[in-house]
């Protein structure tokens, strides 16, 4: 794969990463609300907590995945050690997302458009990443 091109799948995959912690906090409100409505009163006070931690951490840490993604590609492209180990390391970590979250939540959440655009970003972000940060590295000398 040629370094310009690994570049730009790399960064693409970053950027995709920090969509989806964009996504992921902005629809923090809204499952909140899903929860008011959905669950018993006695219930609500108990689950809304923990739920909303879980969401705004996950979208949070997103983030700078993201960031760190789109700032080690051009190293990564060119084969420096220290860009292929964070972007394998992160590339492994959200690879995983896909399968967990739909061996622990199954189909039945795939109804709401949020969670399906959430879910086909993480495994387009997740593949991309798995193919391009393992890729065979060609070393480029620094300019």
């Amino acid at each position: 794969m040629q370094p310009h091109l690994r570049r730009i799948l790399l960064r693409l995959s970053g950027v995709l990463l920090v969509a989806l912690g964009v996504l992921h906090l902005g629809v923090t409100p809204f499952i909140a609300r899903m929860v008011q409505d959905g669950a018993a009163p006695s219930a609500v006070d108990w689950l809304t907590p923990p739920m909303l931690l879980n969401h705004v951490v996950v979208g949070i840490l997103l983030l700078p995945l993201g960031v760190l993604i789109y700032y080690a590609a051009p190293d990564a492209a060119a084969g420096v050690r220290w860009a292929l180990i964070v972007s394998r390391s992160i590339a492994v970590a959200i690879a995983t997302l896909p399968a967990i979250l739909f061996f622990l939540m199954g189909a039945r959440y795939f109804g709401a458009v949020p969670f399906r655009i959430a879910a086909a970003i993480v495994s387009v972000a997740s593949m991309t990443l798995l193919i391009v940060a393992f890729w065979p590295a060609i070393r480029v000398p620094p300019t």
